[in-house]
């Protein structure tokens, strides 16, 4: 029986306005009752503050590698911890498209997140031409490498596979395939970090209540980041009850 822990995170991307803590209510409440998973939610910024006292986990979804400074836009890490966040992601696939982050500035702000008293949820994945290369586990190896600082502990760092052509597609690979490419993840992290095959590795790739119960119940899946099907109680409690019944 593993002793890694299980998350269900929901990643809610720029959506959600203060009239949406309706939604964390609801989640909250079944969070409460599964206490076998961490039910986070890494919501905007704006909201994680007014999000306090529901009782799940809170993070940020993404921060800046220095403390402070003139980064207008940007959010620290201690700034994260003061609004409430326990948790930031890092090296979203959006954030390496959309932004440009290489595998060093995610590694620096892992570190970051680490020095503000955070729990890094360092995401890896690959594109579809990649995939369809057959470079899926080069890709990945190499991102661990990149991205993973050494220091990884269970208790500041989950990674987070996220095949970036299964992202709000609708695709997902086959649940052996799912299995195969996180056995191979854990293994590399075992050579990269001294213990680093303890981490929690969550599946990201359009989880949601349909095949939940077939991904969570693989042997090196310890839970699911999830996008869109976070965002409404409706959708992600079916998520987050599956994790808690694996």
């Amino acid at each position: 029986m593993t002793t890694r822990t299980r998350i269900a995170a929901g990643n809610w991307k720029m959506n959600g306005v203060a009239a949406d803590l309706a939604e964390v209510e609801a989640i909250a409440a079944t969070g409460a009752r599964t206490s076998e998973v961490v039910t986070l939610l890494c919501l905007p910024a704006t909201l994680i503050d007014r999000a306090r006292g529901y009782g799940v986990s809170l993070g940020g979804q993404t921060l800046h590698a220095a403390k402070s400074g003139a980064h207008t836009g940007d959010i620290s890490g201690q700034m994260l911890v003061d609004a409430g966040a326990t948790y930031v992601i890092v090296g979203h696939s959006e954030r390496r498209t959309d932004h440009g982050e290489s595998d060093a500035d995610i590694c620096a702000q892992a570190g970051a997140a680490w020095a503000a008293g955070l729990t890094a949820v360092i995401c890896i994945g690959e594109t579809e031409a990649q995939y369809r290369a057959g470079e899926t586990l080069d890709v990945l190896r190499g991102q661990i490498a990149g991205s993973v600082p050494q220091g990884a502990t269970p208790g500041n760092t989950v990674i987070a596979y996220e095949p970036v052509w299964a992202i709000g597609t609708g695709l997902t690979p086959e649940v052996p395939e799912i299995q195969s490419v996180h056995a191979e993840v854990r293994a590399a992290l075992g050579t990269h970090v001294g213990g680093g095959e303890n981490l929690s590795v969550l599946y990201g790739g359009s989880v949601k209540a349909a095949n939940a119960s077939e991904i969570f119940a693989l042997e090196d899946v310890d839970g699911g980041l999830v996008g869109g099907a976070s965002l409404k109680a409706a959708d992600f409690v079916p998520v987050i009850e599956a994790l808690a019944a694996s």
